[in-house]
């Protein structure tokens, strides 16, 4: 044990001493905390100025005044004009976004914008109404009163609609954070073993420790600046959704899901670190890494789609099957566990599946790389490969 701990530690010091893993750290919580703060950010409203000019241009102005009051993200200047002449000049002066003239048209410079055409749209038929409205002899304000319909409240088993969403956010978070952080750690993981093969460096180190030493102790060194990671760019995300406001209040277990999908991340490691690591130990150059990678790459890609459809569809078929087949119960199971509630024998035989797929990954990987590591040159064959771990 004191063999592998001393092999993550140089992993550790060697790597996390690197500008690469220390601004790629500090950049990636960056963008996370400032996607975390995006909704709010973004939510300072629009502001537009409005020319009316012609008939009914007194409740064109009205209208437009009580959309300003009814949506404090949203500011309208009204400015009225004596005809359709005078308002046109406006609208080319740039003094006013738009004009509408006679509540029949709309006068631009250009393509009106989809959220001023909205409001534009809604006042049109507001005003439009309430005329035919009068023509025929009904009371608009009466109708109105009518047409005022409480909205349907949506609620979930789960907790509120809006929490459901916010956990659907959550949850395709999860998916993204951890794809990342895997490809990005297995991949060193692989890349370190080439390096070591190639230029011999593990012929030294196996003098003072045993293959499996060495593969155990880089797996686990690099775990822990993963891990390190993903406590990090967690913990940036949440606060900044917290301090904006994007998020004003988290659901119900949002901590417990975080921490779940820290677990399935550890177990995701092991699993995938010790496949890009034995199939590394087949090549002995970086430029015949990317090649004998492509299947546990896809395996992984496979893994992160099907993320993707778990969180869309928490309670399909499909999400509860592979949230318990490994190696894809690393990506969906945390996944609907923060859109859903997961029963916890599910949760228990997912977890156990999947570790019992890593100890075997484990196993097999760490006798393919004991063999292929020390065999420089020639890549190694896969089928050889599995015939000198037997």
């Amino acid at each position: 044990m004191n063999a592998v701990l001393l092999v993550a530690r140089r992993e550790i010091s060697v790597r996390g001493r690197t500008k690469g893993y220390r601004y790629g750290l500090l950049v990636t919580a960056v963008l996370v905390a400032l996607l975390a703060s995006l909704p709010a950010l973004m939510g300072s409203g629009s502001e537009h100025t409005i020319g009316v000019a012609g008939a009914q241009a007194d409740r064109l102005r009205a209208a437009l005044t009580a959309q300003d009051t009814a949506d404090a993200d949203l500011t309208i200047q009204v400015k009225p004009y004596a005809d359709e002449a005078a308002a046109r000049a406006a609208v080319a002066s740039d003094e006013v976004d738009a004009a509408v003239v006679d509540n029949a048209t709309v006068v631009s410079k250009s393509v009106v914008g989809t959220g001023l055409s909205a409001i534009l749209d809604t006042v049109h038929r507001a005003v439009a109404v309430e005329e035919n409205l009068r023509a025929a002899g009904l009371d608009p304000a009466r109708v109105g009163q009518a047409q005022q319909v409480r909205p349907l409240t949506e609620v979930t088993l789960h907790g509120s609609g809006e929490d459901a969403t916010i956990r659907r956010v959550i949850a395709i978070t999860i998916v993204v954070i951890l794809f990342m952080l895997l490809i990005q750690i297995c991949t060193w993981v692989a890349m370190g073993v080439v390096e070591e093969k190639g230029s011999r460096i593990v012929e030294i180190l196996l003098t003072a420790v045993r293959p499996w030493q060495l593969l155990a102790g880089k797996t686990l060194g690099l775990g822990v600046l993963g891990l390190s990671q993903l406590l990090v760019i967690a913990g940036a995300g949440l606060a900044a959704a917290q301090l904006t406001g994007a998020v004003p209040r988290l659901p119900d277990g949002t901590y417990g899901v975080v921490a779940g999908a820290v677990g399935w991340f550890l177990l995701g490691y092991a699993f995938y670190a010790a496949m890009f690591a034995a199939i590394a130990s087949l090549v002995s150059r970086q430029e015949e890494l990317s090649g004998v990678l492509t299947p546990a790459t896809m395996l992984l890609m496979a893994s992160y789609l099907v993320g993707f459809v778990a969180a869309q569809e928490p309670d399909g078929t499909l999400t509860h099957v592979l949230s318990i087949v490994p190696p894809f119960s690393a990506m969906v199971m945390p996944v609907r566990s923060a859109v859903t509630e997961v029963p916890l024998w599910e949760s228990a035989l997912a977890a156990g599946a999947m570790l019992a797929a890593a100890a075997v990954v484990l196993f097999i990987g760490g006798r393919v790389y004991r063999r292929a590591v020390m065999r420089t040159g020639a890549k190694v064959r896969l089928r050889e490969a599995f015939g000198m771990a037997s």
